[in-house]
């Protein structure tokens, strides 16, 4: 069968294009595989090289400390007490360090001056190495000034330390390497902790990277090759052979276009065909240009650039999580996103008919792009914002009471990584969870958002009012001497400024507002992020120590001692002093708890409820039983009685610190008479996302416990008469969330090992953490 000459023609046309489009795409992706191959070695070699150039100079430099560790000279000033000719000694053996010292090993000369001018990190690498006698080297200083610090103990004949030296070098010199190394394409990273150091190349990348750490210092070297999509399982010889092929045929094709062409046309065939004949043989006129009349109505006003941005913007489900809504900024949120989340928390503020909105920010570096982006989301769907700048998330609950707006958005990543960030929303006094953030994302998914309104925008600062409204209400009976490790996070801004105000004497520790969190993860629930408040409590003698997380809504409690007393331990504290001025009242707490809380509860005349993890569900269900108090294993604390009822870490260690200064006694002794058995802090299994809503729900039907008391509130915990253990998911990690408790160390090892059979029988390639 014959096709007509128009249908011929058109069929040929797109077949060309489709060979020609075809044989370049193919030669495209050969290029891009062939570069990708080549970058990932080149970057491997590169990121060797680097680390060992960086580990040798490292090296070299503990062999100096090492060697002023024996230095006869030195090891006799050190012994005769001349500390001063000790120094001079340091500075003449090794003239280019500098900030040189010797130090006693009690470090009362370090810790006697002005400790912001000293540096924390650089106390941190002192106590350190006074208290475990081995030299260290590590990243002190902040912001632009960055040092490597060098410390080495000197020991006597009996092999106590006998002094610390001290010494540090410009980091610069150390890193040069990295900075000047040519990038052959692709990421490469230098980072100390969670502070990026370096950061070359493609910042997309930065989530796909390969790690080495240096040997000595803690240091990480990170590297990440472009990536590339591979349409076709061949080899590039092959692909390369493909796409030549294809370009070989829309020649042809081309050549058999032209004659059809000429054919229906009746021109001549002799001239050469150019690129142009062939991509455009079609032979489709050109629309005539428009001429506009004076009749002519103008074209439709655009929609406005907000509004635009919401087409074919990807919203990973993963985000909205049990009761909040928290990402990775560059993967999954970004300023689009944030867009249509304030798009849709607007829209469903009109269905209710709420107008105004308070937004606050933590202090991580997306905060600005992240709450502007909000901002504009909020004003789109109509509403009226109230902008509070950086505040802590308290800070941000409490200006939606104090403004009577009612509802506030706080943009944070809590205490999650720096690349986090997302939003704790709060609208009509009900803290959105579960279906109601499962509502936001369907909204945006079926574009069901207002985006005609035009919302106004307004900046305060309510920080003054909120000290003034703590202060008011707390008063300490004496002075306490604390330790405020904020972790650099938010809280570190206002915390010790509210502890001033009540009346307590308060040493500031990574109170320095910085979203890389270069000192420590600021999240008190993990022993190790506590590590450096502990020794400065005991370095210090301070009374106790007090740390936040990220956003300031968790607590953290230390004693003089070097004790964690956990939160479920200061929640006993909390509702012995809030049942004696309201006898009967309701108590919360979390699953994660001991099982000491209810018979507490219980003797001071309160009604102890047990349930679920979240600070969400929480305040959702002291809204329903009225309750007084409640408070979680990680942190968090909610005081209805005297407060507004959300979770404010700053204003519970306020009311900590009052009810320790009433009473005459040590902070280490009231702690003592509270229950105290063997436990656990909270232990995590990683998993990918979403396995482990899988596994739980295999272990709630698989899981046999002999004489336990179950409890499915939230996760599964089995209680015995002289201990418990609990497994459940995390809601804001892919990961099992775990914690054991019991009398005694025997009776945890056994509830342990009872959960440790259960768990593997269900996946037997989990690698537990007991």
């Amino acid at each position: 069968m014959q096709l007509p000459p128009q249908v011929n023609v058109a069929v040929l046309g797109v077949f060309t294009l489709l060979a020609l489009l075809g044989g370049l795409g193919i030669l495209w992706q050969t290029w891009q595989v062939s570069r990708a191959q080549s970058v990932g070695p080149r970057l491997e070699a590169l990121r060797q090289d680097l680390v060992s150039n960086m580990d040798a100079k490292v090296e070299t430099f503990r062999q100096r400390l090492q060697a002023l560790a024996v230095d006869s000279e030195l090891v006799n000033d050190i012994q005769a007490r001349n500390f001063e000719a000790a120094t001079a000694r340091v500075s003449q053996t090794w003239s280019e360090l500098k900030d040189v010292g010797v130090f006693d090993p009690s470090l009362d000369a370090a810790f006697s001056t002005d400790l912001a001018r000293v540096g924390f990190s650089k106390l941190a690498l002192l106590t350190s190495v006074a208290h475990e006698g081995e030299a260290r080297l590590d990243v002190v200083g902040r912001g632009d000034s960055l040092n490597l610090g060098m410390a080495v103990p000197i020991k006597d004949e009996a092999g106590d330390v006998a002094a610390v030296v001290y010494g540090a070098m410009t980091l610069a010199d150390l890193i040069k390497p990295v900075s000047d190394a040519s990038l052959p394409g692709g990421y490469l990273e230098l980072r100390s902790g969670q502070r990026a150091l370096i950061q070359r190349g493609d910042d997309s990348l930065r989530f796909a990277t390969k790690s080495t750490d240096l040997a000595g210092i803690p240091l990480r070297l990170a590297t990440a090759a472009p990536g590339y999509v591979a349409t076709l399982p061949y080899s590039t010889g092959t692909q390369l052979m493909f796409g030549l092929g294809a370009l070989f045929f829309a020649v042809v094709l081309g050549m058999k276009l032209r004659k059809a062409i000429a054919q229906l046309t009746g021109k001549s065939t002799v001239v050469e065909p150019t690129m142009a004949d062939t991509l455009l043989a079609e032979g489709v006129e050109p629309a005539p240009k428009a001429e506009r009349t004076a009749g002519s109505k103008p074209a439709a006003t655009a929609a406005p650039p907000v509004a635009r941005t919401s087409v074919g913007v990807h919203v990973d489900r993963s985000i909205f999580r049990a009761y909040d809504i928290r990402g990775v900024v560059g993967k999954t949120l970004n300023e689009d996103v944030a867009r249509l989340i304030g798009q849709a928390i607007g829209t469903v503020m009109n269905e209710r008919g709420l107008r105004e909105i308070v937004v606050g920010r933590d202090g991580r570096v997306s905060g600005p792009e992240m709450a502007n982006a909000l901002i504009e989301g909020l004003r789109l769907a109509g509403r009226d914002v109230i902008d509070i700048g950086q505040a802590p998330t308290p800070l941000v609950y409490f200006a939606a009471y104090h403004l009577q707006a009612g509802s506030c958005v706080a943009v944070t990543g809590s205490h999650n990584p720096p690349d986090y960030n997302g939003f704790k929303i709060v609208l009509d006094g009900e803290t959105l969870a579960t279906e109601a953030i499962d509502d936001l994302y369907f909204r945006i998914a079926d574009r069901l958002l207002d985006d005609h309104g035009n919302g106004g925008l307004q900046s305060m600062d309510v920080s003054a009012d909120y000290i003034r409204r703590i202060a008011d209400d707390v008063l300490l009976e004496r002075k306490l001497k604390v330790v405020v490790d904020a972790g650099n996070g938010v809280a570190g801004g206002i915390a010790p400024q509210v502890l001033e105000a009540v009346g307590a004497e308060v040493v500031p520790l990574y109170c320095e507002v910085d979203g890389q969190f270069p000192n420590h993860h600021p999240d008190p629930s993990d022993p190790h992020n506590l590590t450096d408040l502990i020794q400065f409590v005991q370095q210090l003698g301070a009374d106790l120590g007090l740390a936040f997380d990220g956003d300031g809504d968790r607590l953290g409690v230390v004693t003089r001692t070097g004790e964690i007393i956990f939160s479920d331990r200061v929640l006993m504290l909390f509702a012995r002093d809030v049942l004696s001025r309201a006898p009967g009242a309701t108590i919360i707490y979390d699953v994660k708890c001991t099982g000491h809380l209810a018979g507490q509860i219980l003797r001071n005349g309160g009604s102890p409820i047990m349930w679920k993890t979240g600070h969400s569900l929480i305040k959702a269900k002291m809204r329903e039983t009225e309750a007084e108090l409640a408070g979680e294993m990680s942190g968090h604390f909610f005081f209805r009685e005297r407060w507004y009822g959300f979770d404010d870490g700053i204003y519970a260690a306020a009311r900590l610190l009052e009810i320790l200064a009433a009473d005459g006694r040590e902070p280490e002794e009231i702690f003592e008479e509270l229950p105290k058995g063997a436990s656990t802090p909270e232990l995590k299994v990683e998993m990918k996302e979403g396995a482990h809503y899988a596994y739980i729900e295999k272990f709630v039907a698989q899981a046999q416990f002999d004489d336990a008391r179950i409890s499915n509130i939230d996760g599964v915990r089995a209680d015995w008469h002289d201990g418990w253990g609990l497994v459940r998911c995390s809601n804001t990690t892919p990961s099992l969330v775990l914690r054991f408790d019991a009398d005694d160390e025997q009776a945890l090892a056994r509830i342990q090992n009872v959960f440790r059979e259960q768990m593997l029988a269900v996946d037997s390639t989990l690698v537990l953490p007991f």
